[in-house]
């Protein structure tokens, strides 16, 4: 991996990476999902995969269009991104804590800290690793 030297090079980067992470996580998680809990643990394996790249992605989307604006402008988008994904999740889980039952209710959670946990290992490492002027001489 190259190291990215503008900030769409290191947004593309975390969502490809991110992409491939939660994608090798649901195929994973589908598999042992399948295995302990049947068709419903791979709907879980998908569905928190799933969740885990939306997330992500809203992440990266609200820091790039928050980048576009003066720092009031960057922290009022960022924190109302942060917010209004704070809320859907809570409301998703609730919705889906009726419809997963039985051992499907652990593939979702730990498929949930594994592709959290990842994409947070990524976006940690990507930026440490970009090369972006922050000033001029």
């Amino acid at each position: 991996m190259a190291n990215p030297t503008s900030t769409k090079q290191v947004f593309a980067t975390v969502l490809k990476q991110s992409l491939l992470l939660v994608a090798t996580i649901a195929v994973v998680g589908g598999i042992l999902g399948w295995l302990f809990a049947g068709s419903l643990g791979l709907a879980a394996a998908l569905i928190g995969a799933g969740l885990a790249f939306v997330f992500g992605a809203l992440t990266a989307l609200s820091v790039y269009l928050g980048g576009r604006l003066s720092l009031g402008g960057f922290f009022g988008v960022v924190l109302g991104g942060w917010i209004f994904k704070l809320i859907g999740f809570v409301v998703l889980i609730a919705t889906l804590k009726g419809l997963i039952v039985g051992g499907a209710k652990p593939v979702l959670f730990f498929t949930l800290v594994a592709s959290i946990l990842g994409t947070l290992v990524i976006d940690s490492l990507v930026v440490l690793r970009s090369r972006i002027t922050i000033g001029e001489n």
